[in-house]
């Protein structure tokens, strides 16, 4: 007999149930990763974790600036670096400067473009350095008879009329942590004197390619230094350089840091966006839910394993436009806890980024026509409300993680959101916003510091896949004077050809791989933390008292507002460090020391 055939649709059915069932595996294995509460590598102290206090050092440095724009934005940028490393200092307008100003001073810094406003002073200047102290000129000053009257002071043999067009940066001696990769300067103009040296002076930075122009060198001027900051580029991604010109003036030069690498992922966990995308079809042929889970989760993930990244995630419960009303709870959970598992599981983190993707701004916030599809909230109860309902899910999804980190949409929040989040929602203990001010007004740039509501904030200094050459500068700039990486990056970079999609995700990944082991390599025992771990490394950082004095063997520090740890780079120009009391030491460049206290007094010996 001849055996009947199934219907059509039984095998299509079939089909399906083993999809289901193939895909109800693969979600359940989230589900199932099992996670606790982790150890943290540092914690989040409280206002009554530190004690001591040590006396206040003397003003030793004393910071000369012209009233123009030069002089206002060295002014800026040369004391918020200054103020950063601890270095107490005095400023004087150049009008005003009298030689006198400099009793009592080992270092002086000079920004100031026309030499002729100090008249005799500069002379005074000179001898002073000769008598055995540093000056540091901070940035290139005319080329007029005033500056040729000094230049064979300071080393210079030859000064162009027309100043260099620096494409590139070349560091001759590796006495930045990365600095054996030359970087390319985005948008470069004339900037640096074109100068020849006598064989007295120490290049440490010239202009790469052809021209080579010096731009950071030392030279002995009798028993004093004078450091010539040639490089003239006077804002906050070049900070560190500016702080490793100021490092070279004296035999040794100590000062705090953060030791910290971290990592955020901002929208995610989240709602996973429906469709396709034509840059993920061209390269996978698959929708973006697929790719969000066999490619791009998958590498990002793999990359952390092999680099020691714990991840800080951002949730967003829904993508609604909501600014007002009850806020409803997203019941589409599984993969968020497909993913916020899987990440936890590594020993990362999640924080807050908001119910939905609305910063907290209120009704008369102005967004100057940047974001047409942001709304105003209602009112502070909306926001409130909002926040209430978000911390609510992420608690349900995930009852073991602290939730102390919120990173505001698009790096915007106002005042009021501010105070709503430190005063309301005490579990959150950082904001994490952006580092570099944006080209706008709108967004929300932070300094490594604690606000006086006791907030944390630990702002982000790179993003994305693309990592152009301005990042690359920033980046490294950062890792000399705050010994600190933050970078964040969303899931749907991958979808915007503004932040590079149309590349393709294969090439995104490369760039981003080349950038993680870039850092590795510059610098191994920088400490991988999670957001959380980063704010109380940053509490730490901020909060540190210190009091440096040199003695006959070497550098003696005491620490007030000390807890359990600090950090510190130590440049040493003259000789090495030898025996450590109170810590421990490793190399992290070319006469460059990261150090570890452990103990509120900490002694080096200086072996010459």
């Amino acid at each position: 007999m001849k055996r009947k055939s199934r219907p059509r649709f039984l095998h299509l059915l079939e089909i399906l149930v083993i999809y289901t069932a193939m895909f109800a595996v693969v979600l359940s294995v989230g589900r199932s990763v099992l996670y606790g509460s982790k150890t943290d590598m540092v914690t989040i102290l409280e206002e009554g974790d530190f004690e001591g206090t040590v006396e206040p050092e003397n003003a030793s440095t004393i910071l000369i600036w012209e009233k123009d724009d030069a002089g206002r934005e060295g002014r800026r940028e040369m004391g918020a670096v200054l103020s950063q490393m601890r270095i107490p200092y005095t400023e004087k307008e150049s009008g005003e400067f009298a030689a006198s100003d400099l009793n009592g001073k080992e270092n002086a810094v000079l920004a100031v473009t026309d030499l002729n406003v100090l008249g005799k002073n500069l002379t005074a200047i000179l001898d002073w350095v000769m008598s055995g102290h540093s000056l540091l000129i901070l940035y290139p000053p005319y080329n007029d008879a005033a500056f040729l009257s000094i230049a064979p002071h300071l080393g210079i043999t030859g000064a162009g009329n027309a100043l260099a067009e620096v494409e590139g940066l070349h560091f001759t001696r590796n006495i930045l942590p990365g600095s054996s990769r030359d970087l390319s300067v985005t948008d470069p103009y004339r900037s640096s004197l074109e100068v020849t040296l006598d064989d007295t002076c120490e290049v440490f930075l010239e202009a790469a390619g052809v021209s080579q122009t010096p731009l950071l060198w030392r030279r002995a001027l009798g028993k004093g230094t004078i450091v010539f900051d040639n490089l003239s580029f006077l804002e906050k991604a070049y900070r560190g350089f500016h702080c490793a010109a100021f490092t070279l003036l004296d035999d040794t030069c100590i000062w705090p840091v953060i030791n910290g690498s971290t990592y955020y992922i901002d929208d995610f966990p989240s709602p996973v966006p429906e469709g396709d995308s034509q840059f993920i079809q061209r390269e996978f042929g698959m929708d973006i839910k697929d790719f969000y889970t066999h490619h791009w989760w998958k590498d990002v993930y793999n990359l952390a394993k092999k680099y020691n990244i714990r991840y800080t995630g951002l949730v967003i419960e829904d993508y609604s436009a909501q600014v007002s009303g009850t806020f409803p709870r997203n019941k589409d959970v599984q993969r968020f806890q497909y993913f916020g598992n899987m990440l936890l599981r590594e020993g990362g983190e999640l924080g807050f980024h908001g119910y939905n993707h609305m910063p907290l701004v209120p009704e008369n916030f102005d967004y100057l026509g940047l974001y047409d599809s942001y709304r105003q909230w209602v009112s502070i109860d909306a926001m409130r409300d909002s926040l209430k309902e978000l911390s609510s899910f992420c608690h349900e999804l995930f009852p073991e993680e602290r939730f102390s980190v919120y990173v505001p949409p698009s790096n915007i929040i106002s005042e009021e959101g501010r105070a709503l989040l430190a005063e309301d929602f005490p579990e959150v203990r950082a904001i994490a916003s952006l580092y570099l001010p944006d080209d706008n007004d709108v967004s929300y740039s932070q300094e490594f510091t604690v606000t006086e509501d006791g907030m944390v904030q630990t702002p982000r200094i790179i993003s994305g896949y693309v990592l152009d050459d301005y990042m690359r500068t920033a980046a490294m700039s950062e890792l000399y004077l705050h010994c600190v990486n933050t970078h964040f990056q969303h899931p749907d970079d991958v979808l915007d050809i503004d932040r590079g999609a149309a590349l393709g995700w294969t090439e995104l990944l490369a760039r981003l791989t080349d950038y993680v082991d870039w850092l590795h390599n510059a610098l191994p025992q920088m400490r991988n933390l999670t957001g959380s771990e980063l704010t109380g490394a940053v509490q730490r950082y901020d909060a540190l008292q210190i009091r440096r004095e040199e003695t006959e063997w070497g550098i003696r520090v005491e620490l007030g507002n000390f807890s359990d740890e600090a950090w510190f780079y130590l440049r040493v120009n003259h000789g090495k460090p030898g025996r450590i009391y109170g810590g421990s030491i490793s190399e992290a460049a070319d006469g460059l020391y990261l150090v570890r206290a452990t103990e509120p007094v900490l002694e080096i010996d200086i072996n010459q």
